[in-house]
């Protein structure tokens, strides 16, 4: 049972309460499930019951015993255990290995996964001014939109009204594709585009171009938008402390052993990891869809590009435990730690993709 699937189940629960009329709330689009915390047990655990306790009008322990007593006894489910005010921590089947499952769903979909439906049918009209970081914005929300089953129109601002910032950078020349798209540029299946969404983030205090294409959208899109991008040569510097540095660099050292194991003659399987390996990483993978269906809702790539950074200072601890070491043979848990540490590069390029920034094979 993947993190998607037991959300659905939980999801399910919540239903089957409110049908029962044990429960009176509205049943949300989809519940968070992530590693237990402090005080928790089990594989996984969900705040779900603190969520609806308000409109249920109900203490979020009662809520979690309702929901707890329609989980176990579901298939994959062996315990439900209710913590604190009222966390449900779930653990699962001896058999089911969540985190296997979670790999091997990467795996199948590949750069599609985190890909839904969200936003399925629907034409997005993004109205935006002839400026760098706008535009930027705005291809990157086009991508993210598209991911989600949707389409966005892009119109640009009447040259009246770019309006109010003194330091406001022109369009984003070789760093955004987005000057070929215009209103007319829809798919006539989907309808006719909505009304215009003003999109205007900070503008961009100067021109990032010098940057290079990938740093400079980074530049513009790891800012939430209303934080005025800084734009300087922090960006191309290789330590630690670049945020885009560690997201390029987990990718490229998850590359590289996928060679390193090749070579020595072995190849990544999802099974268990053996000791703590990997320990923190199943729930920034298992969240992406979230997130992904987040940014695009909220045209927000910089949500995106803040959870990506998350993945690679989630991933890169595993890595030296993926090879095996001096004499050692290659194990099973050595190819169950390749397989997680690849799940974990697919979901940094295929999200780099989205923000329209390379993910190198190396670095």
């Amino acid at each position: 049972m993947t993190p998607a699937q037991l959300s659905r189940t939980v999801l399910c629960a919540v239903r089957r309460a409110v049908d029962d009329g044990e429960l009176n709330v509205t049943v949300p689009e989809r519940v968070v499930v992530g590693e237990p915390g402090p005080g928790g047990c089990g594989d996984f655990a969900t705040a779900v019951a603190l969520r609806l306790a308000p409109s249920a009008g109900q203490p979020a322990r009662r809520v979690a015993e309702v929901l707890r007593a329609r989980l176990v006894g579901t298939e994959g489910i062996r315990d439900v255990v209710v913590t604190g005010p009222g966390f449900l921590n779930i653990s699962l089947d001896a058999r089911v290995d969540p985190v296997a499952a979670l790999v091997r769903e990467i795996r199948e979909k590949g750069a599609r996964y985190g890909h839904g439906d969200a936003l399925a049918g629907q034409v997005v009209t993004l109205r935006v001014p002839y400026e760098v970081r706008a535009e930027v914005v705005a291809d990157a929300v086009v991508r993210l939109i598209r991911a989600q089953g949707g389409h966005a129109v892009v119109e640009h601002e009447p040259a009246g009204r770019q309006g109010d910032d003194p330091g406001t950078v022109g369009h984003a020349g070789s760093i955004s594709p987005l000057s070929a798209r215009s209103a007319a540029d829809h798919d006539p299946l989907t309808g006719p585009p909505s009304h215009p969404t003003p999109l205007r983030p900070r503008p961009a205090p100067q021109d990032p171009s010098p940057l290079g294409r990938d740093a400079a959208r980074w530049a513009l899109l790891h800012p939430a938008p209303h934080d005025r991008p800084r734009i300087s040569a922090e960006h191309l510097v290789q330590r630690e402390g670049n945020p885009l540095f560690r997201v390029r660099y987990a990718h490229a050292r998850v590359r590289s052993l996928s060679r390193n194991a090749s070579r020595l003659g072995f190849a990544a399987e999802p099974g268990p990891l053996g000791a703590e390996a990997g320990a923190g990483l199943l729930t920034p993978l298992a969240d992406h869809p979230r997130i992904l269906a987040a940014a695009a809702t909220h045209r927000a790539p910089d949500r995106l590009a803040r959870h990506l950074v998350t993945v690679a200072d989630a991933v890169l601890p595993l890595l030296p435990s993926v090879l095996p070491v001096g004499e050692e043979k290659p194990s099973a848990a050595h190819r169950a730690r390749l397989a997680l540490a690849e799940a974990a590069g697919q979901v940094l390029a295929g999200g780099l993709s989205l923000l329209g920034i390379d993910a190198p094979e190396h670095l």
